[in-house]
């Protein structure tokens, strides 16, 4: 059975360097724009540590933080993805 992924729409602006740049690249990559932007994207946040930038913004950003009950706080953690360390 396949998993179901949910996609997003997003118009982006992009300057006319970097649309040319990135245009160039596709073209090398034998591929269109769109997907070469798709992928980059979606490497950058694979390689994205949630967790450390959880820690990293509660400890330094803890304005507004609320504090939540246990069951609030797993099923956000959840949600998130987020393990504690």
């Amino acid at each position: 059975m396949e998993a179901t992924v949910t996609h997003r729409r997003k118009i982006i602006d992009l300057k006319e360097d970097t649309f040319k740049a990135l245009s160039v690249m596709a073209a090398r990559q034998g591929t269109n724009l769109k997907k070469l932007i798709e992928n980059l994207l979606d490497k950058t946040a694979e390689e994205y540590d949630d967790s450390e930038a959880y820690r990293y913004l509660s400890e330094n950003y803890p304005d507004g933080k609320v504090k939540l009950e246990e069951k609030e706080r797993k099923e956000f953690m959840d949600w998130l993805g987020v393990t504690e360390k």
